[in-house]
């Protein structure tokens, strides 16, 4: 539940020193509120702020921090974006709290959130007044959920479902796959991003597919459509390099 945001963060510290904060955000507006927001409270010290996943592990290798603030989708980076992404940065940085930023309403994808044990997550619909709330949650180990999240979860049940597979329900893998697929990206594309092999994926799609009850890609899209899978912002055809292997099939 939202907290109090007259509630004071002051006397929160990590270790004696003030609460390190990363950012990331493909939308230097959003970077700019966040920062803004974060620093009114001088117990808390952003660190640095990225626009892809590329730029926020360089940060997190030259900083420490105590918390990552990172948008769910944020394509162009070479650790990819979404479950991937924060899959790689819990092993990565297994200390580091992570709070998560999305547009998205779908609850398979809060779902999937919720199963990788990320339990702070901001819809961009709410104000960014509720970031401090969410540093809050993430230094005492709550959970955490502005306005428009707790409704998607109260809604569909989340909060007592969230680990639990059902007919109608995608695996992260598979989730992450048809969301790039509806999206726009091929095969070929969501391999190169996911850092997985192309019959990988494809196998993860017909999967998915499965599940669905789906045939015929055109279904798949119209599928993705109506269940709000799709990212505006996936950019096709992307050229993504990693300046980093690690082992994609863990995510």
């Amino acid at each position: 539940m939202p907290m109090d945001l007259n509630q004071k963060l002051e006397p929160l510290n990590v270790n004696g020193h003030p609460v390190r904060i990363a950012i990331a955000d493909d939308h230097p507006l959003l970077l700019s509120g966040l920062s803004y927001e974060l620093e009114q409270h001088h117990r808390i010290r952003v660190m640095g702020a990225a626009e892809n996943s590329t730029d926020l592990v360089a940060l997190l290798n030259k900083h420490p921090v105590d918390v990552i603030i990172s948008d769910y989708n944020m394509p162009g980076g070479g650790y990819g974006d979404g479950i991937t992404l924060f899959g790689f940065l819990k092993r990565r940085f297994p200390a580091v709290r992570l709070i998560a930023l999305t547009m998205m309403s779908n609850p398979a994808i809060i779902r999937s959130l919720m199963a990788q044990d990320i339990h702070r997550i901001l819809s961009k619909a709410d104000s960014l007044t509720y970031v401090i709330g969410a540093v809050h949650a993430a230094l005492t180990n709550k959970r955490y959920y502005s306005p428009s999240i707790e409704t998607i979860v109260k809604l569909h049940g989340l909060d007592h479902h969230a680990g639990t597979p059902s007919a109608n329900n995608l695996t992260t893998r598979e989730l992450e796959v048809i969301r790039l697929f509806v999206s726009g990206l091929t095969v070929s594309e969501i391999a190169e991003r996911l850092h997985r092999s192309k019959q990988t994926i494809s196998t993860q799609k017909m999967s998915a597919m499965r599940r669905l009850g789906i045939r015929r890609d055109a279904d798949l899209i119209m599928y993705g459509v109506s269940a709000n899978l799709t990212s505006h912002s996936v950019e096709t055809h992307a050229d993504i390099s990693p300046t980093t292997s690690y082992d994609s099939s863990d995510c």
